[in-house]
């Protein structure tokens, strides 16, 4: 949904990320920079710790006199989750503007593409509207039914989520580390016994390497999960590799989007779609880089359209 004649941000707050995969204090002195010599009022918050950026996001919106319309997040995808936490709530009082500041920054890539950060800043800042080179979408979120949290990249059981927690073992930073968890974690990996229904319809049922359900298009900044999903069609987009698929193959195959042609995969969409473990044992599962410790044997995804208003290039 577009919003092409939504006003223009005039006082933002800046969220940064200092353990994010790649912060540098002199990004967050340039994004500070430009927003306050284009806008009315800037504040900058700087995260001590897990949630803290859904906290900040929701105080400053709750306030009576000066409230932030629109939220800058420097950071990787992580950062942008929490963001998200906080500003949906708020029901469109703010808007939000991604910069890229982390390891994956798939929620940057999938709005603005390779474009550099400063190019599309100041579009927001300065050349919104109609005419201009960047408007307000609409984006549709998906909702995890067993933690009510939003989930706005994706969402992902299997091989992925077994590879974060692999990750946190690792004497390694950034993509390094996140390619060498996977290709640990992939190495004979087992196939879990799943299922995936999407409105009522069972669209697979058997061994799973992963079912992702989403949300962008891209995993990990470059791989093309779900090559076919559209940020605001009121719809959720799920992407299941069965057995027929070994996990080791799984990055190859993704980043050209190969795998839709192979037999195994199975490609579908839905306003509800449930992933569950058949055989009794707890789902593994994360969403937007973070494993979600609380799920059980299965996880249930709602759509809510149109749900977080995002800044984008004109014609996206």
């Amino acid at each position: 949904m577009a919003d092409t004649a939504a006003p223009g941000p005039t006082r933002a707050l800046i969220l940064a990320n200092p353990a994010s995969g790649s912060h540098s204090p002199e990004l967050v002195r340039q994004v500070k920079e430009l927003c306050e010599s284009c806008l009315e009022r800037t504040e900058l918050h700087a995260t001590s710790a897990p949630g803290d950026a859904t906290v900040a996001v929701r105080r400053a919106l709750e306030r009576a006199d000066g409230a932030p319309d629109l939220v800058v997040a420097i950071g990787g995808d992580g950062t942008v989750r929490e963001v998200v936490q906080g500003l949906v709530p708020a029901g469109g009082r703010a808007t939000l503007a991604v910069v890229p500041g982390g390891t994956g920054n798939s929620g940057y890539k999938m709005l603005w593409g390779d474009r550099p950060w400063s190019q599309s800043l100041k579009a927001i800042l300065t050349d919104y509207g109609i005419g201009g080179s960047a408007r307000l979408r609409r984006l549709d979120l998906a909702r995890l039914a067993e933690t009510r949290n939003y989930v706005y990249l994706g969402a992902c059981s299997g091989v992925i989520a077994d590879a974060l927690m692999t990750a946190k073992g690792l004497p390694l930073t950034g993509r390094e580390r996140y390619a060498r968890a996977f290709a640990d974690t992939a190495a004979g990996y087992a196939p879990y016994p799943g299922r995936v229904t999407v409105d009522g319809r069972v669209v697979h049922e058997g061994p799973t390497v992963l079912a992702n359900v989403g949300g962008g298009r891209y995993r990990g900044g470059r791989f093309l999960v779900l090559p076919d999903s559209l940020l605001d069609d009121g719809l959720l987009d799920v992407c299941v590799i069965g057995g027929g698929i070994a996990a080791a193959d799984v990055p190859g195959l993704t980043l050209q989007a190969t795998h839709m042609d192979h037999p195994a995969t199975v490609y579908a969409r839905g306003r509800t779609i449930t992933v569950e473990r058949t055989d009794g044992r707890r789902l593994p599962l994360e969403h937007d880089g973070e494993y979600q410790h609380g799920i059980g044997t299965s996880a249930t995804f709602e759509v809510l359209p149109g749900a977080l208003p995002v800044w984008a290039p004109t014609g996206s």
